[in-house]
């Protein structure tokens, strides 16, 4: 079986806002994690299927976007595989402490996309 999405991730602009849009646009569970790294990150449980999390967009002059995660074996390789098939890798193998690991890249036509392997 192929690699399936596993986490979608909203970078946003106004992590309030965002908040009380979606919370209020759909059932979901919004539950708040203080995170050193990055302030606040917000898990989003969906219930079935795909969960996901909002946080403060990190690329300066970024506007806000959803980002899809794709779970991998081996982070780094696949990261190393995507680099050599063309991508540019914009954040590179970065650990999520007790979680996993994680990259952020685009591919050859621009879309960005990230791969995740779970500890």
């Amino acid at each position: 079986m192929g690699n399936p999405f596993v986490h979608a991730e909203l970078n946003t602009t106004n992590l309030s806002e965002a908040k009380n849009f979606y919370g209020r646009l759909f059932d979901w569970k919004l539950e708040d994690m203080p995170m050193p790294e990055i302030g606040t990150y917000t898990f989003v449980g969906v219930g079935e299927g795909t969960g996901g999390g909002m946080m403060k967009q990190m690329i300066a002059g970024a506007g806000s976007a959803w980002m899809p995660y794709v779970a991998v074996a081996d982070v780094k390789a696949s990261t190393k595989k995507a680099k050599d098939l063309g991508a540019k890798i914009l954040k590179d193998v970065t650990e999520v402490p007790e979680m996993g690991w994680f990259s952020i890249m685009t591919d050859p036509t621009g879309a960005m996309i990230g791969l995740w392997q779970t500890r």
